[in-house]
């Protein structure tokens, strides 16, 4: 399932950087939530920069209006769970007046839905927390249905509390598995209900017009954003810290916070316990008990997950692979500062065992595409940046002897577009490198800067569904001159440029907030874009499962692929019949290979535990369930482990204490296969991947 607006919408990135935590904000009388005249000079400006600068040409019109309206509604009840059907039917006046609303900055309709909003969820609460005095019979076969999202609203009182009865079964039937006793059960329940009422009732004005006009700009296109006053400020003072933290991207997903990027040298990366996809449901301090923080706002877990250096957070996460059912784990990481040096590129060298004798292959890591501009402008000769480091990890893997160099973009999302330029002329004599394409239909092309060539000999290019942005740049143009080949999974598909303004600039008025919106687009030098369909490797990995419901391609109303004309530019030429049979040796190795059977099977699990639409709430059938996912997830590191001569994993062991229990990090199979790829593509060309055109 694609992953829609009510998936996405409120959804804040937020890497989880030290900070101060926000004082208690007491409750905000219903009576104050209503548009300011900052927020009314505030929609004017945004209108006018939508209309006139936006690369996406959108009228705001009664379609637009629509789209508005489910988006809104949508983003306050993502779950149906809140609203009754006459509700909605109520709200249905305002579908098709929202483009006016906007357009006049007469804002009314979105405080009014906004406050029923907060009466129906205060309801609820009180409901819920009532129910806790119950006895549940977890005998009874039925189910809860964990997305909602798409279910008809509940059209009567009976219907919705049906609704919450089993929701709050299922709640305490979870944590009830998880070993609590009843009374634990109910404190922290109650405590999980009432904070959901304790911070709707602390939006403000500024919160309420933030909802509302994103789902405007999301309307239009799913980069573009409002910040609030407050927002812009917290955003301020975080890009100002030192990354200090446990290094991960955070984002809500339905009642979860979702990892959703591993930062590149942080604590997280380091530790190899936290996975992109994990699920966080709970932060504790050092020894302090756990706090649960599901259905909790992203900025509050943040929050609870910052501190001061040296400082320890445990998370309890439900792994990527784990259904919603569990069983979660506990695993604790001391907060850092992420340096720049971590951040860095690194190489090392891979010494493959061949027919013909060992085979270095030198490898460089590629986090992210930086560069010290603060160094820069100052005059520093040694500034760092990508290409600097790059030339010189290039120049010392030569003088190692290495045969080829695998250029790994994993889990890179971008960065410097200049950077992702320049480093592209390391690897070829001269010409251009990318297209861009502005909102008026202006096309410029960047080039390489440096007519040097740094390293001509094999290449390859390692790229996962997590590659984004300047990654696919520089690997579009890899694999455009057919400089080297491709390897791994189609990356993320972010075409597009956005740029960051701040209102108050525009007008008299201050505390407007500031808009971040999409100005141009990307397109490779054969002229098609890496915008939604990504860059598609050459040799795809067999991992690459799901992948369009992942990235760029999963996100509703996302800009579609398009093409330009392309531009001039002389490329080489990689035999097919040679492509072909690395190709199958590949599909060779990895069909008998048990770290390939092992990320595959991993995937797999994943895929099951996100298409999971229901769970049953009687406790012996869940029970059975969960215990066969824990067998199946033991069986699955077991067999790896017995391949790589370790040690099977005894019933009674701590999972908590490795990575995955499978050893070394499980990413080291991608990559080692990536380097056997260059080498068969070497041995099969007569040692020379590439055939330069001059």
């Amino acid at each position: 399932m694609r992953l829609t607006f009510i998936r996405t919408s409120l959804v804040l990135i937020i890497l989880a950087f030290i900070g101060i935590a926000g004082a208690k904000v007491n409750p905000v009388s219903i009576d104050r939530l209503f548009a300011t005249p900052e927020q009314k000079k505030a929609t004017a400006l945004i209108n006018q920069f939508i209309r006139r600068y936006h690369y996406r040409k959108r009228q705001l019109d009664d379609a637009l209006s629509d789209s508005i309206f489910d988006r809104y509604v949508s983003s306050l009840d993502p779950n149906r769970s809140y609203y009754y059907a006459s509700d909605i039917r109520k709200f249905e006046k305002f579908r098709f007046r929202l483009d006016d609303a906007i357009r006049e900055t007469k804002l009314d309709p979105a405080f009014e839905i906004f406050k029923l909003f907060r009466k129906r969820l205060e309801e609820r609460v009180d409901f819920a927390a009532n129910l806790l005095d119950e006895d549940f019979d977890f005998g009874v076969k039925e189910e809860f249905i964990l997305d909602r999202s798409e279910e008809p609203w509940a059209e009567d009182v009976a219907a919705l509390n049906q609704i919450w009865r089993r929701r709050v079964k299922n709640d305490f039937l979870s944590l009830r598995l998880a070993g609590k006793t009843s009374a634990e059960i109910v404190q922290t329940l109650e405590k999980r209900y009432r904070r959901l009422s304790d911070r709707i009732s602390q939006f403000t004005s500024d919160d309420v017009y933030q909802t509302f006009i994103n789902a405007y700009t999301f309307s239009v296109e799913p980069h573009t954003s409002y910040f609030s006053r407050r927002a812009s400020e917290n955003f301020k003072i975080r890009m100002s810290l030192s990354l200090e933290g446990i290094g991960a991207a955070l984002q809500s997903e339905s009642e979860f916070t979702v990892v959703r990027r591993i930062i590149a040298g942080g604590p997280a990366e380091q530790s190899g316990l936290l996975k992109v996809d994990d699920r966080i449901t709970g932060v504790g301090q050092e020894d302090e008990p756990l706090v649960d923080v599901v259905g909790w706002r992203l900025p509050d877990v943040v929050d609870l997950i910052r501190g001061p250096k040296g400082t320890v957070v445990r998370l309890e996460i439900l792994p990527k692979a784990t259904p919603p059912e569990g069983p979660t784990r506990v695993i604790e990481l001391v907060r850092n500062t992420i340096k720049l040096e971590e951040q860095a590129a690194k190489k090392n060298v891979i010494e493959l065992d061949t027919s013909f004798g060992p085979v270095k292959i030198g490898v460089i890591r590629v986090p992210t595409f930086y560069t010290d501009f603060e160094a820069r402008e100052s005059g520093e000769e040694d500034f760092r940046s990508t290409t600097r480091d790059v030339r010189r990890l290039l120049q010392e893997l030569q003088s190692e002897g290495v045969r080829g160099v695998l250029v790994d973009l994993r889990g890179n999302g971008g960065g410097s577009l200049a950077e992702a330029t320049e480093l592209t002329g390391l690897f070829i004599r001269s010409g251009p490198i990318v297209q861009v394409k502005d909102s008026s239909g202006r096309i410029s092309v960047n080039s390489d800067p440096d007519p040097s060539i740094v390293y001509a000999g094999p290449l390859a290019v390692l790229v996962d569904r997590h590659s984004a942005s300047a990654s696919e740049i520089f690997a579009g143009a890899i694999q455009d001159y057919r400089r080297g080949i491709v390897i791994g999974e189609p990356t993320y598909g972010k075409g597009t440029v956005q740029r960051l303004i701040n209102l108050d600039r525009f007008a008299k008025a201050g505390g407007m907030g500031q808009l971040k919106f999409t100005i141009a687009q990307f397109f490779r030098i054969n002229g098609d874009s890496t915008q939604h369909r990504g860059i598609v490797p050459d040799i795809v990995f067999p991992t690459a499962l799901d992948i369009e419901e992942q990235g760029e391609r999963a996100l509703e109303n996302a800009l579609p692929w398009e093409s330009v004309q392309p531009t001039r530019y002389a490329a080489g030429s990689i035999d097919a019949k040679v492509l072909d049979e690395v190709r199958l040796r590949h599909l060779s190795r990895t069909q008998s290979h048990p770290g390939f059977r092992y990320l595959l099977d991993e995937a797999q699990a994943a895929k099951r535990a996100r298409d999971k639409k229901t769970v049953s709430l009687m406790e012996a059938e869940r029970k059975a369930n969960r215990d066969r996912i824990e067998r199946e997830r033991r069986k699955r590191i077991n067999l790896y482990r017995i391949a790589r001569g370790l040690e099977p994993l005894s019933e009674d062991s701590d999972e908590t204490r490795q990575n995955d229990e499978t050893g070394d990090d499980d990413d080291d199979v991608l990559r080692d296969e990536a380097a056997h790829i260059l080498y068969d593509a070497i041995h099969l060309s007569g040692q020379k991947l590439i055939t330069f055109r001059h």
